[in-house]
């Protein structure tokens, strides 16, 4: 193929040498040539790919037949795999998926950091890579995701106006009308069945996206590993106090001998966001408890939580493991949340400061320490941007020994790195969900006079390409 010119249409053949993006691979011709093809592939992989798009420096292709299967295979327990979004990894073998993680973090590093040998360790992985989340959201829609064995069908089995499941990968209309998700634990796909059969029944209205009408909006269900409690959310448009009975008594017979809650938080606002601005409790006390490391976290419908308990419970002792605590050690906790890692670490070192922009969090936070007993921690609202106008506030406090940082997945705010810098800590450990905003305030960090001891990967999301990463610097005797 070498000085052949190869244009859009055309097929090609390579072997898949390493996963992207998305539901993109990566791969070469017999010329040298880089192509990147879409496809559920795995690496190892020998296909036909037909070319979309010709570039200077690579080809854009899209995986037509598969030639010859990677050993690293596996069928998909899912029917709908390839389709919904969610499980982009579900066709390779668990082992492999831990492989590419590590090495997604390791080339991360090194392309966009510039770090040298970084230290990756293997990933922790999930000793559930199915039926693992806590919680779940399933949106509905009066637009149904027909699928491929659907469209030939004169007559369909099931309405073409009512979903409850997924949304197809770019599509913030269609539903894929869902029977049962592998990923959600067995009440949660229970919850999912008595609610698409209530509503079916009552002729209830899903919601439009683009219109913005219909009142059933979404079902999130949360389940706590650690007391066996399920909390059954229904967003709607509006609140229908007779209807909203009928629909308790339906789960409550349904789910009879479980412990449930059920709320109905309503919302009118033109998005999918699974959350409202006004909640009723209709019955349960509104909440579920979860225990991690010997402490109860109470959770209401709206307080985030990480999704896998029994992996959270590794997170946070690798986070503990790698700080380095000492009884007189007093640690910031940045981007805090709910104030999970800072009770957590609060008994083995002098005061935790927790630091948060949501207030919701923070009340959720002061809230289980007080739970839990836990004196010796300081929880308080800011925007971590303005963080440089809370040392005076904190004044009173000792400079911190440890900082810990859990941003989102863009990563720190410029301004917040900036002022955590400043405070010179002995250690950083900044756990992440997203290894390129990792990289790129990790090469900040390291330009301030910070050396990167580890890297620990967890894997708290199995079948999808997401990895967290708890990444610990140690500012040099020098600095």
């Amino acid at each position: 193929m070498e000085g052949e010119i190869l244009r859009k249409g055309e097929d090609i053949i390579l072997r898949v040498t390493d996963l992207a993006e998305k539901d993109q691979c990566f791969g070469r011709l017999d010329n040298g040539m880089a192509v990147m093809v879409s496809g559920m592939l795995a690496v190892g992989d020998r296909v036909r790919g037909r070319i979309k798009k010709v570039r200077q420096r690579y080809i854009e292709a899209i995986a037509v037949e598969l030639l010859e299967p990677s050993p690293d295979r596996t069928p998909p327990v899912c029917t709908y795999f390839g389709v919904c979004g969610g499980c982009k990894l579900m066709h390779i073998t668990y082992g492999a998926q831990l492989l590419y993680k590590q090495k997604k973090v390791r080339d991360a590093l090194e392309h966009l950091g510039n770090f040298i040998d970084p230290p990756v360790y293997p990933v922790h992985g999930s000793p559930s890579p199915l039926y693992y989340r806590n919680k779940i959201e399933f949106s509905f829609s009066n637009m149904r995701y027909l699928l491929h064995e659907e469209l030939s069908l004169e007559q369909l089995s099931r309405p073409k106006e009512f979903a409850l499941g997924f949304h197809t990968p770019g599509n913030f209309e269609k539903v894929i009308d869902i029977d049962y998700c592998f990923l959600a634990k067995e009440e949660m796909n229970q919850a999912l069945e008595l609610t698409r059969t209530f509503a079916l029944e009552h002729a209830l209205v899903p919601y439009a996206a683009k219109a913005h009408t219909g009142f059933l909006r979404n079902l999130v269900v949360r389940c706590s590993e650690g007391y066996q409690e399920i909390m059954i959310n229904l967003v709607t448009s509006w609140h229908d106090e007779e209807l909203m009975q009928r629909y308790r008594m339906y789960l409550e017979a349904g789910m009879a001998g479980k412990k449930i809650t059920v709320v109905n938080n309503v919302t009118q606002r033109h998005n999918n966001v699974a959350t409202g601005e006004v909640e009723f409790l209709l019955c349960g006390t509104g909440y579920i408890t979860e225990r991690l490391g010997g402490l109860d976290f109470r959770i209401s419908a709206n307080s985030f939580f990480q999704t896998n308990s029994s992996q959270a419970e590794v997170l946070y002792q690798t986070i503990l493991e790698v700080a380095d605590l000492h009884p007189d050690d007093t640690v910031y906790d940045l981007y805090c949340g709910t104030g999970t890692i800072t009770l957590y670490l609060a008994k083995h070192c002098r005061r935790v400061v927790g630091l948060e922009v949501v207030e919701s969090s923070i009340h959720d936070a002061r809230s289980n320490a007080e739970l839990n007993g836990v004196s010796n921690v300081l929880f308080c609202q800011v925007d971590l941007k303005d963080f440089h106008a809370m040392l005076d506030t904190l004044s009173d406090y000792d400079t911190p020994q440890v900082i810990i940082t859990d941003p989102p997945r863009a990563g720190m705010h410029p301004k917040a790195l900036t002022t955590m810098l400043r405070l010179r800590p002995k250690r950083v450990v900044y756990v992440s969900c997203n290894p390129a905003s990792l990289a790129r305030d990790g090469k900040e960090i390291a330009l301030h006079g910070y050396k990167l001891l580890s890297v620990q990967p967890v894997d708290m999301f199995p079948q999808t390409s997401h990895i967290e990463s708890v990444a610990c610097f140690e500012r040099c005797s020098a600095c």
